[in-house]
């Protein structure tokens, strides 16, 4: 279908072959591979702490650095990066990378947590999140009739404020939910991205060239694949650290000198007693089953705060659409800034 229905226009048909920027192309590959690399692999090594993370971090950036200057200077980059001074290409590259981290990062957090904390099966837990595609559908449906009628940045806007709102709705998670829970912020989340995507891709391309919109639209997608990548290590690596704060702090309360915990003892002791455990036995495992629910606790804290966290995000991205120059459509859906 393809082949039969998209043709290249002019601009590109009519085009003789260049060179290929071999240097370009290895120095982004490297780059972007020991970059990935990082990402994915960073928690498991305590990050800095292993030596192989520093020095495959050390080389991504210097391969990184090396791909801007040389792009800069070539005659036939491989990728253009002077096209970030566009503004509103600019603006939607980061603002599309925020939706990255937002979205990966939830995205990762959720099964998570139905299937770590609650006890969900993979299935269980993929039905209670896949219902943000609903939510996606509907709003894109909406979006494309209002698309040229109201100004883009409100639009975008709009859609962060409810991003923000379903994202926070997850901070007010606990131990004791329904699946109900997950599914209304779920749908909500998915609606608001279609706020974001449509207006969003239009304004990020509506006041650049035909010439470059393949060059640009392959940066765009790679801001959002990177800033997931972001956002996916930056949750991970919170999840576990903040857990580890959190329990530090509750277990200083686990002490012989507060009665709140040996009360508490005393109950699953003699809970575990009246079920023939003996009165060691009992009290050693009241103190693991404590310990357990302390655990849970501590972890369940550190989930709230990363969906807070990624609330804050969306929060900041709301006041950022408004750096966008206005976009408006004219006749054969060619767009101007003005």
């Amino acid at each position: 279908m393809a082949n039969m229905f998209v043709e290249d226009p002019p601009y590109i048909r009519n085009r003789k072959p260049g060179r290929i920027d071999y240097i370009g192309f290895g120095l982004m590959a490297v780059g972007l591979a020991a970059l990935q690399l990082v990402l994915d692999k960073g928690q498991e090594e305590d990050w800095f702490a292993s030596n192989w993370i520093l020095l495959v971090t050390i080389l991504a950036a210097s391969a990184t650095i090396a791909f801007v200057v040389w792009e800069l200077r070539a005659k036939e980059p491989i990728v253009n990066l002077r096209v970030f001074n566009n503004r509103n290409f600019a603006v939607g590259t980061l603002l599309i990378a925020s939706v990255g981290i937002v979205l990966y990062g939830s995205t990762a957090l959720l099964p998570l947590f139905l299937q770590t904390l609650l006890g969900y099966p993979a299935v269980q837990s993929g039905m209670a999140v896949s219902p943000r595609g609903f939510g996606s559908v509907l709003s894109m449906l909406i979006v494309g009739r209002l698309i040229g009628k109201i100004d883009g940045r409100f639009l975008i806007m709009f859609g962060f404020a409810v991003l923000a709102f379903s994202t926070n709705m997850y901070a007010g998670l606990n131990l004791q939910i329904a699946t109900s829970n997950i599914v209304w912020p779920s749908v909500i989340s998915g609606f608001a991205m279609g706020f974001v995507f449509v207006p969003l891709t239009t304004m990020t391309m509506g006041t650049l060239s035909n010439e470059q919109m393949g060059n640009a639209s392959g940066l765009y997608n790679l801001m959002r694949n990177t800033g997931g990548s972001i956002g996916i290590a930056m949750v991970t690596t919170f999840l576990a650290r903040g857990a580890q704060t959190h329990q530090a702090v509750m277990t200083s309360h686990l002490t012989p000198y507060d009665p709140a915990f040996q009360q508490r003892v005393q109950q699953v002791a003699g809970a575990l007693m009246r079920q023939g455990v003996n009165a060691a036995a009992a009290t050693q495992q009241a103190y693991g089953t404590i310990y357990g629910i302390l655990t849970r606790q501590a972890m369940l804290m550190s989930y709230i705060d990363n969906f807070r966290l990624l609330a804050f995000l969306c929060v900041l991205c709301i006041p950022t659409a408004l750096l966008f120059k206005r976009v408006r459509a004219r006749k054969g859906a060619s767009v101007a800034a003005h």
